[in-house]
């Protein structure tokens, strides 16, 4: 398995595994609109300077995704710049293999090589089998955000 940045020929799989991040999100927000959906603009990500799109490839199937951006931190916060992951997704035959975490270590070097020495991310907290993922690739539960629909 290697983890490479993503290329303009990889898009086809990659739309199909933000389809596939969003249908296993959707048991965990009601508020998603049941119409198709888009959570990124993969194309402009992937050219992006600022933004690091990867990919697991096995053989020469996808397998896995996920991407770091860098992000202005706020104003009260010990670091000015952090790298946000996001777009985390590893295929139904390749979980448990150890790919999330590999593509984690891939982005957070590069986000080192930016001198960025902080990396977040979201997750819904129901999810927890990709709470408990997170917490073995060394994250730590921060804030709760909370809803109430009125």
């Amino acid at each position: 398995m290697i983890i490479r940045p993503a290329v303009k020929d990889d898009l086809p799989q990659l739309l199909e595994f933000e389809q596939g991040i969003i249908e296993y999100e959707r048991p965990f927000d009601e508020t998603l609109k049941k119409t198709p959906i888009s959570y990124y603009d993969i194309k402009a990500m992937i050219q992006a300077p600022d933004i690091e799109v990867v990919v697991a490839e096995e053989g020469n199937q996808l397998i896995g995704s996920g991407y770091a951006k860098v992000i202005q931190s706020k104003p009260y916060l010990t670091h000015s710049k952090h790298a946000y992951l996001g777009f985390m997704f590893v295929s139904e035959e390749a979980r448990g293999k150890g790919v999330n975490k590999k593509i984690i270590a891939k982005l957070e070097e590069w986000a080192k090589l930016r001198g960025i020495n902080e990396v977040r991310l979201d997750v819904y907290a129901e999810n927890s089998t990709a709470v408990r993922a997170y917490e073995k690739a060394g994250f730590i539960k921060n804030l709760v955000e909370m809803r109430k629909p009125i």
